[in-house]
């Protein structure tokens, strides 16, 4: 099998993005086009960015997972630690998040160390979740290998019956990921492939801005 998909292109013109355009911190960067990307029609899911990891198989290994709140401390999702990306980030704490908003021909990429949030926080979010989602923290093993998809159906409708007019417990194992971040990328697509990416690097409030060849 074969394709050729060398006539698949397109022209990045809806937008410019320069230094003197940029914040001086990231994060207001990075909410500005969060909430520019929000009010525009076109993205489903703002918050989905792609997770990328270094595996204990010693591979990189990128996945969709959904921001669920960011403010000047980072940037937090949550997942069951015993995952394969559970696992990964504890093993090495060092990975890439990284958001695509096509409607707007933009992507960020943010360099950071992940830790483990409070279990407080952890709970709050999980008690804030929709039930089912809950059931789904509970029946999923995530990662391991299961016979089939009844092996899941079978499990949830045994544990709607368990918890029927209970509150569901937080698995031990699932909890949230702060990524606080190193390094920030802002790429607007602009004509030619002469794309406009500033990077920044440093920490808190030292923040220093680069304009890099696209």
């Amino acid at each position: 099998m074969s394709e050729n998909l060398g006539d698949y292109r397109k022209s990045y013109e809806k937008n410019n993005f320069t230094v003197t355009d940029s914040a001086a911190n990231p994060f207001t960067q990075f909410d500005h086009w969060f909430k520019e990307v929000e009010d525009s029609d076109g993205i489903e899911e703002v918050n989905a960015m792609t997770v990328a990891t270094i595996g204990l198989d010693g591979f990189p290994k990128s996945r969709v997972v959904l921001l669920k709140n960011y403010d000047e401390q980072g940037f937090t999702f949550y997942t069951n630690y015993n995952s394969e990306k559970g696992k990964a980030i504890t093993a090495n704490p060092h990975i890439c998040i990284s958001f695509f908003w096509p409607n707007l021909e933009r992507q960020v990429i943010i360099k950071g160390k992940a830790r483990k949030v409070s279990e407080k926080q952890s709970l709050s979010y999980f008690q804030s979740r929709p039930r089912g989602s809950q059931l789904g923290a509970l029946v999923s093993p995530q990662s391991e290998i299961i016979p089939d998809r009844d092996f899941l159906e079978n499990r949830l409708k045994s544990l709607e019956n368990d918890y029927e007019d209970q509150e569901i417990p937080k698995p031990e194992q699932w909890g949230g990921f702060l990524v606080v971040p190193h390094e920030f990328e802002f790429w607007q697509g602009r004509p030619n492939r002469l794309h406009d990416r500033i990077r920044y690097t440093g920490h808190k409030n030292q923040w220093k801005r680069d304009r890099l060849a696209p």
